[in-house]
């Protein structure tokens, strides 16, 4: 099981530390290359791996971006896609201007060697580190060789699908194109939401839905549709199905983003309850439709159409 660490002064002795750096945003299939090479040398080296991770996003605190930095995972996101990577250790750093006002060489000594004296540093040739990124590969590799720790390189190719992937997955989500937004995760997109009290449109006209809201407002919610999706209400509850809507509902004059989510075959209460929702497939652009009856039965073309994504051999 993965130990996540929180305070850097009560982090244990590590066995032969492998250490990477980075926000593993999405943990996609990118990032999964470099876990591989960590585990690899961790086994050739007898150690542990050790991913160093910032909270919050350091681009929150010296980003020059202006608006909100969204991300594809929560940090207990990350942790739960870290673990089930099969790292042994994360450390939550928690990322300030007083952390980032350190020079590059107070970064190699006062904080990776001082805490964690690696026995080797895995990091990519453009990672940049220290107050205005002043420090680089080069450094830490001179640094490393005076303090007793060795660097190795990520390869150009597994950087690149890195950053390549960053970007395609939070595009794709944006332009509906799930389908490569999961291709490069390497898993369904995901979200938390707690079950609040809707308007209670949807149980009068036979889809009932659950209003959800999502506790963290840097979390990247897809572009407004409706989509085929999985459920999971608990983790003791097998996964259900489902069909969700991003959007205004306009047919109604609405004006406020909501996101519903309707269960097949489903009649319980979770009102206050936290539901992971995974998203499979876009299904349509959100529609003012004439009125109610144009609504319902568009929402039946829907649920069709997801079952048929979703579950083929259990609904049709």
């Amino acid at each position: 099981m993965m130990q996540v660490h929180r305070n850097l002064a009560a982090l244990p002795a590590f066995r032969n530390a492998i250490i990477t750096i980075g926000t593993f945003d999405g943990v996609h299939i990118g990032h999964q290359q470099i876990i591989n090479q960590l585990k690899e040398t961790a086994a050739e080296a007898g150690g542990e791996t050790v991913i160093i991770t910032f909270h919050p996003h350091p681009r929150a605190i010296v980003g020059t971006q202006t608006g909100q930095v969204l991300l594809l995972n929560t940090l207990d996101e990350k942790i739960m896609l870290l673990e089930k990577a099969g790292i042994n250790h994360l450390v939550v750093v928690p990322f300030d201007t007083q952390f980032a006002n350190q020079t590059a060489e107070e970064y190699c000594k006062s904080f990776l060697y001082h805490y964690f004296k690696p026995h080797t540093v895995i990091i990519g040739y453009d990672h940049r580190f220290g107050k205005g990124r002043s420090g680089d590969y080069h450094l830490l590799e001179s640094m490393g060789a005076s303090l007793g720790f060795a660097v190795k390189e990520i390869d150009e190719q597994v950087l690149n699908a890195v950053a390549v992937s960053s970007t395609k997955i939070r595009t794709a989500l944006n332009e509906h194109d799930i389908a490569t937004a999961n291709q490069f995760l390497g898993y369904p997109y995901f979200f938390e939401g707690t079950v609040i009290q809707g308007n209670q449109l949807g149980r009068t006209i036979g889809y009932p839905t659950a209003n959800l809201q999502i506790s963290q407002e840097d979390k990247l919610v897809p572009a407004n549709g409706v989509y085929a999706v999985s459920v999971k209400l608990s983790e003791a509850q097998p996964i259900v199905w489902g069909m969700m809507n991003i959007g205004i509902r306009p047919t109604i004059n609405g004006t406020k983003q909501v996101i519903e989510v309707h269960i097949f075959d489903f009649s319980g209460d979770i009102y206050g309850q936290t539901i992971q929702v995974g998203i499979y497939a876009f299904l349509r652009e959100e529609v003012k439709f004439t009125g109610l009856d144009a609504l319902i039965a568009q929402l039946g073309v829907d649920a069709v159409k997801a079952k048929e994504v979703l579950h083929p051999s259990r609904y049709l």
